[in-house]
């Protein structure tokens, strides 16, 4: 049995019924074309990340004989056929690696669902069965970071709008946004690509994983930043007749890191925010050399947010930008954590709009809402057939079930490229190779294209059209639509 473990063996990485697959196709098949795509789903766009990390993690370890011994036990022992001669073909004639070439769409791009991603074909005839037998572990490499990577642009999006009506610094739009999600994805692998590919959107982080995979596999360069932040334990230790020592004790020990959150929910949030900080501690904190938060970790996150800006307000004044929203001194702001997901994020921001405070007011970090509460179907992600040669006469492919017409797949070898602007799904055969803009990224065993995060930062960040978005933060827009009405 192999030292490595079963859960990185690549032949094991699959569903079971996939092993019995190579016999079903017709005789003197020699190539299979795949490819990958959004079929719609919650938004209209998606920004593609996370093939170049699942590439170099996975397919840049060619499988040993102990993978197949190993393969070939737990398969036979699931009733299932194991074509050992199948995987000692790939082991003698490509040392091991896939037979394989994957070219995609160069990450951290934005572009309408419905177009192809990424197109994989095999590279040698004798193995045409390989290009759909990974089909599991590599569609959820792609939909997994891409859809989480499309929730924190779209709440960028959110939050670039609120920021644009009510602030005066957009600027800081990277830094609003914090990920918290560690403890609340699945696994460790999870909170890695979640993680990685929120931090193409933003630079705030406490998800580890998704740090050392955005340096892992992309290169990146201090790609967050975080700052001393408390918890309960730390602070109910002290006792609630000692709660004011315990946010003085965070002040007094952090003061040179120049950032601190202060929860403040312990027991009584509105006392902590009214008595302790806005009186006990107030001198501290306006000489704090830094930003204090004030962290409410419960009750409604849209009134809890602005009724603790306004009790902060009271307290230490506040100054009115050039947009008639007022603005907490630059040295204290809320920091939200507790409940907010891509739904609640807009209600925040207009609850604080409404109350006539700026979006700058507060910073947020999401957990559970960002890296877990999404699945394959919420952009209905699917990896489909889409091209066959057999006998050296290549045969377009597709499905069309009659139950679910969005499962209806594109036929024919794919490419992607821009027509007045617009990115559009082709016949490979119709465009010249210069216009498409698929790339190969993989080919046996060898990394062809290396993208660098600061690549994928500016792709994000490029222009698009508004309805990439536009029904993210319609109802922000339809609020002024209101008040033009009232």
């Amino acid at each position: 049995m192999s030292s490595v473990s079963a859960l990185d063996n690549i032949i094991l990485n699959t569903d079971t019924y996939k092993h019995c697959h190579h016999s079903l196709y017709p005789k003197g098949t020699e190539y299979v074309s795949s490819y990958i795509e959004s079929r719609g789903g919650i938004f209209p766009a998606t920004m593609f990340v996370g093939l170049q990390a699942y590439i170099r993690e996975h397919l840049l370890r060619p499988i040993t004989l102990d993978d197949i011994d190993e393969a070939e036990a737990v398969t036979r022992a699931q009733g299932m056929p194991f074509s050992r001669e199948n995987w000692l073909g790939i082991l003698n004639d490509h040392g091991g690696y896939l037979p394989v070439e994957i070219e995609a769409v160069p990450e951290g791009t934005v572009l309408p669902t419905r177009n192809v991603l990424v197109q994989i074909i095999n590279t040698d005839p004798k193995y045409a069965w390989v290009t759909s037998f990974f089909e599991t572990a590599l569609l959820r490499a792609v939909w997994y970071p891409t859809t989480i990577g499309t929730v924190s642009w779209m709440s960028k999006q959110i939050i670039r709008e609120a920021f644009a009506r009510t602030s005066d610094h957009p600027e800081l739009l990277r830094l609003q946004l914090h990920d918290y999600g560690a403890r609340g994805v699945s696994s460790q692998e999870s909170a890695a690509l979640g993680g990685l590919a929120h931090l193409v959107n933003f630079e705030q982080s406490d998800t580890v994983p998704g740090i050392l995979a955005a340096m892992k596999y992309y290169n990146a360069v201090s790609p967050a930043n975080s700052g001393p932040n408390s918890e309960h334990a730390g602070f109910t230790a002290w006792g609630r007749d000692h709660e004011v020592d315990a946010l003085r004790n965070m002040l007094h020990t952090y003061r040179d890191a120049g950032f601190v959150l202060l929860l403040t929910d312990s027991y009584d949030h509105e006392n902590a925010v009214k008595n302790i900080l806005g009186k006990e501690l107030k001198e501290e904190i306006q000489n704090f050399p830094g930003l204090v938060g004030a962290r409410p970790d419960s009750g409604d996150p849209v009134q809890v947010t602005a009724d603790t800006a306004e009790w902060l307000m009271d307290a230490f004044g506040y100054e009115v930008n050039s947009k008639g929203f007022k603005v907490l001194p630059p040295y204290l702001r809320v920091v939200q954590g507790d409940g907010v997901t891509f739904a609640s994020l807009p209600q925040i921001y207009l609850e604080l709009e409404r109350r006539g405070m700026s979006a700058e007011n507060a910073i947020f970090g999401m957990g559970g809402g960002l890296l877990q509460h999404y699945n394959r179907d919420s952009l209905n992600f699917g990896q489909k057939c889409n091209a066959v040669c057999v006998d050296g006469e290549w045969r377009d492919v597709a499905k069309q079930p009659t139950g679910a017409t969005f499962k209806v797949s594109k036929a024919g070898r794919l490419a992607l490229t821009k027509r007045d602007g617009e990115f559009v799904t082709v016949r490979r055969d119709s465009i010249s190779p210069e216009e498409n803009l698929l790339q190969p990224v993989y080919r046996d065993g060898h990394l062809l294209t290396k993208w660098d995060f600061t690549e994928l930062i500016a792709r994000s960040e490029a222009e698009v059209p508004e309805y990439y978005y536009y029904d993210v933060i319609k109802q922000m827009r339809e609020q002024d639509d209101d008040s033009r009405v009232a």
